[in-house]
């Protein structure tokens, strides 16, 4: 990306930079209520600011980095995908999830993934390079304007979505605090989680950090062998390497750790495996989510594990006093799995 946004801008730094325009300080504080409250998407519709200072905004910070260029609806409505094009052409996905009270969103952090794990579509197409923070924040924007229009606050965002969020740890940090800002969008941390293939560096910083920033980690197995086939980032950071740095963040933050698990039928669905993740998880604070995995093109090997599977898996978890949950897979039907969508979209162009 070559431009800066107004998003990618703190609220400090955008109060710099009008200052340095000579505009006085309550501009400041109408563009930022502008674009993370109204959530607007044109200076032209924001009728508080003169038209000089539209204009400049307009030519020197833009206020939309991504567009809409092609969504998937689930046939019950609770699931919506879509690609969003950035400045430069690239793309990446956003998933809204309608919960009846709520909505969350599912955002990336980069566009591709170098982690190559090789059930999922974004690491197999690879890895082309990290969002700024503004088109990370304009993805959390794009997904509230969406919910705003069937009366629902979004209530979580979860990166979740294509990339490795600790692999472009600056960004996601920045955009995190500014759609925290109670002076703009004022989301709280704890509505925000980090999912992380395993980057120890970045489980260390997050527990560092005063934000209370929720934890995800995609596990999937419980032995090295296995996990280096599932998770190839494993040979850097090692599960021994790894529950450590989990351990850490436990006990410094005193939060609870999600841990993953993508489930593959035959791969790491049967009770030893299930058994094994109950060693390594013995008196950790966590909860566990099983996700049948989403099948893709490119891996017709990797299937779904049965549902009789995943049961007896979750059972074994709680038997050894480890809260887990089934999760709902939603979205198989609209290629909602992480770059599925993208994908068929790249494949089609």
């Amino acid at each position: 990306m070559t431009n800066v946004s107004l998003l990618d801008l703190s609220y400090d730094e955008l109060a710099d930079r009008l200052g340095a325009w000579g505009y006085p300080k309550y501009r400041v504080d109408q563009i930022w209520h502008a674009a993370f409250v109204d959530l607007a998407t044109d200076y032209a519709a924001v009728s508080t600011l003169p038209l000089d200072l539209r204009q400049e905004l307009s030519r020197s910070l833009p206020l939309a980095p991504c567009l809409a260029e092609r969504s998937l609806e689930s046939p019950d409505g609770l699931t919506r995908k879509t690609v969003l094009r950035l400045a430069d052409g690239e793309t990446v996905e956003v998933v809204m999830m309608d919960y009846s009270e709520r909505a969350s969103v599912c955002i990336s952090s980069q566009v591709g993934c170098a982690v190559g794990c090789p059930f999922c579509a974004t690491g197999q197409a690879g890895f082309v390079r990290n969002l700024s923070s503004g088109e990370i924040v304009a993805q959390v924007l794009y997904a509230a304007r969406d919910v705003r229009s069937i009366a629902r606050p979004l209530s979580n965002v979860v990166f979740m979505g294509m990339g490795e969020p600790f692999g472009n740890p600056d960004a996601v940090f920045q955009a995190i605090r500014t759609l925290n800002d109670p002076r703009g969008f004022g989301l709280g941390a704890r509505s925000f989680t980090i999912s992380t293939a395993g980057v120890v560096p970045g489980i260390d910083r997050l527990a560092a950090d005063p934000l209370q920033v929720n934890l995800a980690v995609s596990l999937h197995a419980a032995d090295d062998t296995l996990r280096n086939v599932l998770v190839p980032l494993n040979r850097k950071y090692p599960l021994d390497i790894l529950m450590a740095a989990c351990r850490r963040y436990a006990a410094r933050t005193h939060r609870r750790i999600t841990f993953e698990i993508a489930l593959v039928a035959g791969m790491n669905d049967r009770p030893h495996h299930a058994r094994a993740v109950a060693e390594r998880l013995d008196e950790m604070l966590c909860h566990v989510n099983l996700i049948p995995v989403n099948p893709i093109p490119e891996r017709r090997d990797f299937r779904r594990s049965p549902s009789l599977s995943v049961h007896a898996y979750a059972e074994i978890l709680k038997a050894a006093g480890i809260p887990t949950t089934i999760r709902d897979s939603r979205g198989a039907e609209i290629a909602a799995g992480c770059g599925q969508l993208r994908a068929r979209r790249r494949t089609n162009s």
